[in-house]
């Protein structure tokens, strides 16, 4: 009676209570019987006590069967608890969200964040510190005001794509039709919408390697694979990439080729040119994220986007949300008009409306006659803290770091190599957050600093935590 029969790919314990409902269902274990103690159901099985224990309890837990104890265990005799239908194992569910495994890193991480500790140095955090986000006066605005602008569709509102349009003019001499542009609910809503409708199930997608996207749930939860490929100082290493595309045949390629999350590298304009041309060669498009397009420390005309270079095979993400603030939620996909038809119809599809608020305080942003000036100086404000960070990191011996040409971050690395689990832990006991580079790859060796929230007053504690971090590091090597 108690042979179990084991398949492929579902857990034994499953096994173990679908075997007994089917004798409960069937009548060969009647209400009240007792069952096999654990251990004899374990030889039975020829499985751990402890599998048996799982299938017994999740039993109890529907109500099909009771314990007693110092008695054991038995059918349920009576109707409570018992569940007179099948009930789905949300368990099995839950364990497959991509959106739920949660690094248990980030969990202390955040946990630190949340306290408001004072001794606590949130260099982890990837936005503008409150201080330096620039401040913009607007009109009088009424609730009829925003109930009566009838200029947007589903692409966005008109004028805001107007306004960018115009600033990308401005910023790189290129144009970005308006019609070419979907203002999106941030940038990750762009790349999840690309995700929805561009992509299927199981399609490869090459990315820089370090990367944020590697850290993106959004990826696993498409069935989406993900392929890195080296970096060096010029940026996506194009050998390696040529192989990449060719062994898994790759279907999209995503770069961050300006102030790189989270290297802070910025890819030569020969390395561009020459991505561009790969890319063609074997017809697959590039999906270019620059978001921090707003935060060079370079004249932009050294700085060309992909999307310059081959206007109809790069798709091209920009964003607000790094300059006006993560609430701001403001991004835009530019594609050619067919691809973003496509998009735009999707996310009607799916529901995923776009509020009006946002995008008109963006256009009132954006037209501001003071706007130009106020970037510019964040910029300079960024680009002295980045400044004073590198210098810090620059004067120790054990880090290696580059000063980045724009953007928010610097990338450290232990020139020791490896970092071990205590050696991370050191960060936080030291009230020292950063992000580590295996958020961004497999690599152990590296972290990544906002150095936008080093401001003046907190540049001598950095430089405390830092130093009692590298030295515990160093001796306990």
């Amino acid at each position: 009676m108690w042979s179990l029969k084991k398949e492929k790919g579902v857990p034994v314990y499953v096994s173990i209570i679908e075997l007994i409902l089917s004798y409960i269902k069937n009548g060969d274990l009647l209400p009240g019987e007792h069952l096999p103690s654990e251990r004899k159901l374990a030889t039975y099985f020829q499985v751990n006590r402890s599998t048996v224990v799982h299938a017994l309890d999740e039993l109890v837990s529907l109500g099909w069967i009771i314990r007693k104890q110092g008695s054991g265990t038995f059918v349920n005799e009576g109707k409570w608890g018992i569940s007179t239908t099948p009930r789905t194992d949300w368990r099995l569910y839950l364990e497959q969200n991509a959106f739920a495994k949660v690094d248990p890193f980030t969990e202390q991480i955040e946990r630190l964040i949340k306290q408001s500790d004072t001794n606590v140095l949130d260099l982890y955090t990837g936005e503008l510190p409150m201080d330096l986000i620039p401040s913009f006066s607007f009109p009088p605005l009424t609730w009829k005001h925003f109930l009566e602008e009838e200029q947007q569709n589903d692409l966005g509102y008109l004028p805001l794509r107007q306004s960018i349009s115009r600033q990308t003019e401005k910023d790189y001499g290129f144009s970005l039709p308006s019609e070419s542009l979907l203002i999106t609910s941030g940038a990750q809503q762009a790349l999840f919408l690309i995700l929805q409708v561009l992509l299927q199930s199981g399609d490869s997608v090459a990315i820089e390697d370090p990367s944020f996207l590697y850290a993106l749930p959004i990826f696993q939860a498409a069935g989406i694979r993900l392929y890195g490929v080296k970096m060096d100082q010029e940026g996506i290493n194009l050998e390696a990439l040529e192989k990449m595309i060719r062994q898994h045949r790759v279907k999209m390629v995503m770069v961050n080729p300006s102030f790189q999350n989270p290297t802070g590298k910025t890819m030569s304009l020969e390395r561009r040119q020459a991505l561009v041309k790969l890319c063609q060669n074997y017809q697959v498009p590039i999906l270019e994220d620059d978001v921090f397009a707003n935060l060079n420390f370079v004249p932009s005309d050294q700085i060309l986007p992909l999307k310059k270079l081959d206007p109809e095979n790069v798709l091209y993400i920009g964003s607000l949300s790094k300059i006006l603030g993560s609430t701001t939620k403001i991004g835009w996909l530019s594609a050619p008009t067919s691809v973003n038809q496509q998009l735009a119809e999707a996310r009607k599809m799916m529901d995923f409306s776009l509020s009006i608020f946002p995008q008109l305080l963006a256009n009132l942003a954006l037209t501001d006659k003071e706007f130009s000036s106020k970037i510019t100086h964040l910029k300079q404000t960024v680009e002295q803290r980045g400044k004073s960070v590198f210098d810090v990191f620059d004067k120790m011996v054990e880090w290696d770091v580059t000063m980045p040409k724009g953007g928010f971050y610097i990338w450290a690395t232990w020139k020791q190599g490896k970092l071990r689990p205590k050696d991370w832990t050191i960060f936080l006991q030291e009230g020292l957050l950063i992000a580590p580079s295996f958020f961004f790859s497999e690599n152990q060796d590296s972290i990544r600093i906002n150095f936008t929230r080093v401001d003046e007053n907190n540049l001598l504690i950095l430089k405390e935590k830092l130093r009692a971090v590298t030295q515990k590091i160093a001796l306990d090597s």
